[in-house]
This record gives C-alpha cells, sequence and structure tokens, in this order.
C-alpha cells in the first residue's frame, strides 16, 4: 500500500484536504447564488439529479443526492409543497413513491443555470481544453474510485 508521502511533496496538502476546501467554497458560492431563486444546493442538487435520471424513490435519491434518507424525506416534503416535484406510486409497487420534477421545478432549474453556470466558469476559466478535460477525469475517476471502495466496506459489513 502506498502512503501519502509517496503521492505529495513535503508540506504539501492532501488532496482529500483540497478536494474538501473545493467542495466548501463551491457550496458557499452556490447557496449565495440561489438563495435569491429560493434554493439550497442540496435542494439544487436533487432536483438536478431528478432531471438527469427521472423519477426515483426518496432512498434512491438520497443515494445519488449525497444525503441521509431522513433529511432526504424532509427535503421531499418541502420540495413537494412548493410544487417543484411531484410523488406518484411506482408501478408494481404502490408502496413506493417515485419523485419526479414537474414543469414548475423543470422551470426554476432553468432559472438557476445562469448562476451556477458562472460558478462552473470561475471554476474552469483559467484552464485551457485540455487541462479541463484532465481535471474533469481526475474528479470522475476519484468519485468511481471512492464509490467502488464504499460499496466494498458496505458488502463487508454485511
Amino acid at each position: 500500500m502506498s502512503t501519502s508521502a509517496e503521492h505529495h511533496p513535503a508540506g504539501a496538502p492532501l488532496t482529500l484536504y483540497l478536494v474538501k476546501r473545493l467542495e466548501l467554497v463551491i457550496r458557499a458560492l452556490l447557496d449565495d447564488a440561489l438563495r435569491p431563486l429560493g434554493l439550497t444546493t442540496l435542494q439544487y442538487t436533487a432536483l438536478t439529479v431528478l432531471q438527469a435520471s427521472g423519477p426515483l424513490s426518496s432512498a434512491q435519491l438520497a443515494r445519488r443526492s449525497f444525503l441521509r434518507p431522513q433529511t432526504m424525506h424532509e427535503m421531499v416534503l418541502a420540495l413537494e409543497n412548493r410544487g417543484l416535484i411531484a410523488r406518484t406510486p411506482k408501478a408494481g409497487n404502490k408502496r413506493v413513491l417515485l419523485a419526479g420534477l414537474t414543469d414548475a421545478g423543470q422551470s426554476l432549474l432553468a432559472d438557476c443555470a445562469p448562476a451556477v453556470g458562472e460558478v462552473e466558469h470561475a471554476l474552469l476559466a483559467d484552464l485551457s481544453p485540455g487541462q479541463r478535460a484532465t481535471f474533469r477525469e481526475g474528479l470522475q475517476h476519484g468519485v468511481t474510485a471512492l464509490g467502488a471502495l464504499s460499496e466494498l466496506r458496505r458488502s463487508q459489513e454485511a
């Protein structure tokens, strides 16, 4: 097993620390940008997950939005009360409710696009197209690698 010293110059912060700092800065900027539209970053994330995937159960949405099921349940109720999502029974299992975006939810996401795009642009502006691709590939690799580690650990606990 390799050590962090093999991957980082002396005194340099761990990559995990840099990723967390980046997440915190992004979260603060998005919270500020989305507040006038009445959304939090977590709500925006859940809505974009539904936009990309189609209707999901609250449990599926929680996993894909990186939230605990209890937190997602409260968020789903709030988003449903605002008319941004609607829940319908799943075919074949009426006890499972699938949340999907409403037209109002789609419209709100379209309204969010300029503010979110501004943050994305600021993140990538000084990178060449090749650097942008490499950055995104590195981030995706990290998500895939750590997701696999997480799944492995969960399966070992079961």
